[in-house]
């Protein structure tokens, strides 16, 4: 029987990982923003690549069963390429959410009670959305790509050999 795209198991699996990945990367990218003179993009691939370490080895030990496969050199290469779609839809989808979100309803803030500490709204539903798309073209690509063999990297070795 093939194995399921939208299967529940994998599914909760590799949220409770993704959910891993994305608190990774909006720690690290709400901390180099407030302790560092770095830009928000920048921020957000500092943020993003941070979770990308994580995401590959969370998501080969728990999310699809890849813990036990001799083919770590092929999943690092595969998993590799989606990671850098899923950068750009982030990195890119995030500062586009962003930028749209200041032109056409300004600047959204948020006071954390009894602190002096403000939360751009813009920024973080801007970065949690992007995220959201990330986390379906990520499921997607490793379950059908990633973590399967394919067929891709025995082609792409027989490219680059000349």
């Amino acid at each position: 029987m093939p194995d399921q795209l939208f299967n529940r198991r994998d599914l909760i699996a590799y949220f409770v990982v993704a959910a891993t990945g994305a608190g990774t990367n909006l720690l690290v990218a709400t901390i180099l923003q407030e302790w560092l003179p770095i830009s928000y993009k920048s921020a957000l691939f500092a943020g993003y690549w941070c979770s990308f370490v994580v995401g590959y080895f969370l998501t080969r030990l728990f999310a699809f069963n890849a813990k036990n496969t001799t083919q770590s050199k092929r999943q690092i290469v595969k998993f590799s390429m989606v990671s850098i779609l899923s950068c750009l839809i982030t990195v890119y989808g995030s500062a586009i959410l962003y930028d749209l979100s200041n032109q056409r309803l300004g600047a959204f803030t948020f006071l954390i009670p009894f602190s002096v500490k403000e939360v751009n709204l813009n920024k973080l539903f801007s970065q949690v959305v992007a995220m959201g798309a990330s986390f379906l073209s990520n499921y997607i690509l490793h379950k059908q790509f990633t973590f399967r063999d394919t067929g891709f990297y025995d082609r792409l070795k027989q490219l680059l050999v000349i």
